[in-house]
């Protein structure tokens, strides 16, 4: 979960001011204007909701309305202000960038898809907004679970049909603002996959272009589960950027999910 919201914060500056690079280790990750966005606010509430049993509508439009100038999406911005309980048929990329601490919660991979599932339908009921949180989740789960990187792009792959076998350097090119899963989540994973630590894995991110600070996010969430160490210098980075409510949030779900059964 703290892989996701770094990489969501260290991406922030980049989502409207591109950094395509074919050198990813000139990315830098500590700017000034590095901050909170709606990726790290749902990941919070998803959270949350484990900690607390509570339900995903319920959760989402707390949060959502509680920070509502981080950054949300038009059409969430409008559900999360009205009073609809009804998902809205979305296969945008919020489901995936607000799923990884489902990916820590759960002792089987199918407890974890049932539940990635139940986050993503609320809002992003169309089946490419659920196989998109489903691919992450189950993607952590994998991941701390210490399957390689080969077993991990086995798995995904072969479940959810998204193609794996670009590089970055062949996605970097033509790669364009993006906020579908379809268009963000594969890209995400193989980021993860190229990489060799969890900083080269949010600079690969970075590097691509496209909704810079949801792939750092997105990538950031499994390379967190995979590589188990984060540097101190990104952690106290973050924790300067964090509300006293969300570090609480935090802190509470690394206490009770980092150290669960399999992890």
């Amino acid at each position: 979960m703290l892989g996701a919201i770094i990489g969501d914060i260290c991406g922030s500056v980049y989502e409207w001011n591109n950094f395509k690079t074919t050198n990813p280790e000139s990315v830098s990750l500590l700017e000034s204007g590095c901050r909170v966005t709606d990726d790290s606010v749902l990941t919070f509430a998803t959270a949350e909701v484990l900690l607390q049993k509570r339900n995903y509508v319920e959760a989402y439009k707390w949060w959502g309305r509680s920070y509502s100038q981080v950054g949300f999406g038009g059409t969430f911005a409008q559900w999360v202000q009205s009073n609809s309980l009804e998902p809205y048929n979305s296969w945008g990329n919020g489901s995936a960038m607000r799923v990884s601490p489902v990916g820590w919660a759960f002792e089987t991979l199918e407890e974890t898809l049932a539940e990635a599932k139940r986050s993503a339908e609320v809002t992003h009921n169309h089946p490419e907004g659920i196989k998109g949180a489903q691919a992450i989740a189950a993607a952590i789960f994998l991941a701390r679970t210490r399957k390689s990187q080969p077993k991990i792009k086995e798995v995904i792959a072969s479940t959810f049909g998204y193609d794996l076998n670009r590089t970055t350097d062949q996605i970097r090119p033509e790669y364009k603002f993006d906020v579908s899963c379809m268009g963000t989540v594969p890209e995400a994973i193989i980021c993860f996959l190229e990489s060799n630590d969890y900083v080269h894995a949010l600079q690969l991110a970075i590097s691509i272009g496209g909704d810079s600070d949801t792939l750092a996010c997105i990538t950031g969430g499994i390379a967190e589960a995979f590589y188990r160490s984060i540097p101190d210098v990104l952690v106290q980075f973050a924790h300067a950027r964090l509300t006293d409510e969300m570090k609480h949030v935090l802190s509470a779900f690394q206490d009770n999910f980092t150290l669960c059964p399999g992890a």
